[in-house]
């Protein structure tokens, strides 16, 4: 590849540290045209910090970086889309508000002869830039504070291509997408056409379809750069943690757990994307839910905490039964959701990592309206243990948190509250394999204790390996129950794409 094609990006000895946090340290790399290398690294070992210097988010503290032979010192994320290199963000940088077309041509959409943004016009020029990217499904005069996250991340995707970069970085494009095809032939497509491209993922299914060559970071520093063919999955492991598979995994104890009385009983729940849902829940037990993009999962989720009103149908909590109408009212019943995209939906970016935690029991560490950042402190290191997430954190911004350990927090905070049943939306979304595993191991932990976990997870291979039981949901109602012997991959996805003993059920409804 080096001796056939031209050098695009040359990044040279970079670094970058907050505090004595070195988040980068003389790192170096190339890029050349038409070639796909994979940035793989755990949450922390300085993806994020690479991928923002790249976008111009971040300048770097030492080290130069050259674009086309010619040095690259980007002043912010329009001067490197200017300059060839387009991102698009595993935290999405639309703006929620905003239409989808108004997001596609900002920050400077076409003036009509009167000097204004015509609403129409862009939004028939956003239909053809979408649909020549194979988008059909979105309407370009939406908010995209009304789409669901799989759609919000097509969007910001297909922002990222349509400036025809000569550089594209994606960071874990395919976290919330239901259809990774469609990601892999536009790729593919850009890849032929010469474009460059760095993507960053931690699916190595993803890595060994895509990419020629891989680098890998642990803790700032490139530890290994390879041909992605000449390495096996072990060793792609072993050189991100510093461990192996098997050494990660040996600690993980069974996921069978004894049947006790429901802690959550939800009869025949009906509202916004939900229809005729009834379920237990029990202590000790983590019950999944699985189904394709759009079929109720995140609206059962809402109702189930109060952030929809339900229509029809029961919820009970310890065996009464109660009228969830908001998070606080279910926060108070001991249920506490973990949400489906932290940046807009889990953070307080404008606060410490610390303060982002103690949140709900602030008060305790309080006296006379004022907060004992000592009596805080304590109170958060009670919890983070249980989430592996270092103490040295606590202090720092949670905006310099890698995603990986920005989630640990949010699922600390909703440890703080004493919560009896978690619902955990797709907690590992766009996590290494090590946060991952410390995820587990809370959720085992939790459970153990006589916890009771919802969980859903985009990744069939989880809910296999972590669940007692599963509801399969299709078309806003449950399709089917799977116990832990009836759990794979295969009857989930029969059953979420509406099959059931065989026979197709929309053809069966139809009829």
């Amino acid at each position: 590849m080096e001796g056939e094609t031209p050098k695009v990006l040359d990044f040279r000895s970079v670094s970058k540290r907050y505090g004595v946090t070195i988040a980068l340290h003389d790192v170096s790399f190339e890029l050349h045209a038409g070639e796909v290398c994979g940035l793989l690294g755990e949450n922390g070992a300085g993806k994020s910090t690479l991928v923002k210097i790249l976008s111009g988010v971040v300048v770097p503290d030492s080290g130069s970086i050259e674009l086309r032979g010619a040095l690259f010192k980007p002043q912010g994320i329009v001067d490197a889309r200017a300059a060839g290199i387009a991102t698009a963000f595993q935290e999405l940088s639309l703006i929620p508000t905003l239409s989808v077309a108004a997001n596609l041509f900002l920050p400077r959409p076409a003036l009509n002869r009167f000097g204004l943004v015509s609403a129409s016009g862009i939004e028939r020029e956003a239909a053809a830039i979408l649909e020549s990217y194979g988008v059909t499904d979105i309407a370009p005069g939406r908010l995209i504070e009304e789409l669901p996250l799989g759609l919000r991340q097509k969007v910001e995707i297909v922002r990222a291509l349509w400036h025809r970069p000569s550089v594209l970085v994606l960071d874990e494009a395919t976290a919330a997408l239901s259809d990774r095809e469609w990601l892999f032939g536009l790729v593919d497509a850009v890849r032929r056409d010469g474009t460059s491209v760095l993507y960053i993922s931690h699916k190595l299914d993803e890595i060994r379809r895509l990419c020629q060559r891989c680098v890998i970071l642990r803790n700032g520093s490139k530890v290994l750069e390879s041909d992605v063919g000449s390495m096996s999955d072990e060793a792609i492991f072993s050189s991100m943690a510093g461990r192996s598979a098997a050494e990660a995994s040996k600690k993980r104890p069974s996921a069978i757990r004894q049947r006790t009385e429901p802690v959550l009983q939800v009869a025949g729940i009906s509202g916004p994307g939900v229809d005729h849902v009834s379920f237990s829940l029990a202590a000790g037990e983590i019950l999944g839910v699985a189904g394709l993009e759009g079929h109720g999962q995140s609206s059962l989720f809402k109702a189930l905490v109060g952030l929809s009103i339900l229509t029809e149908g029961t919820v009970s909590a310890g065996g009464k039964t109660v009228s969830v109408r908001s998070p606080r009212i279910a926060r108070s019943l001991g249920m506490v959701l973990v949400p489906e995209e932290r940046k807009s939906e889990g953070l307080f970016h404008d606060l410490t990592t610390q303060a982002n935690i103690s949140l709900p029991v602030i008060n305790r560490a309080s006296r006379f309206n004022l907060v004992n950042r000592s009596s805080e402190r304590r109170l958060v290191e009670k919890v983070t243990p249980a989430v592996n997430l270092p103490e040295r954190f606590l202090p720092l911004n949670i905006d310099a948190l890698s995603g990986g350990n920005q989630q640990k927090a949010v699922l600390a905070r909703a440890l703080m509250t004493g919560a009896k049943c978690l619902l955990l939306f797709d907690p590992t979304r766009g996590v290494d394999v090590g946060a991952k595993r410390n995820i587990y191991e809370m959720m085992r932990s939790f459970v153990g204790d006589g916890g009771s976990i919802l969980f859903y997870s985009t990744e069939l291979d989880e809910l296999v390996q972590l669940c007692d039981r599963c509801l399969v949901l299709y078309r806003n109602s449950i399709a089917g129950e799977l116990d832990r012997d009836q759990l794979s991959q295969d009857r989930i996805l029969s059953l979420a794409s509406g099959y059931r003993n065989g026979a197709h059920q929309a053809a069966v409804e139809e009829a």
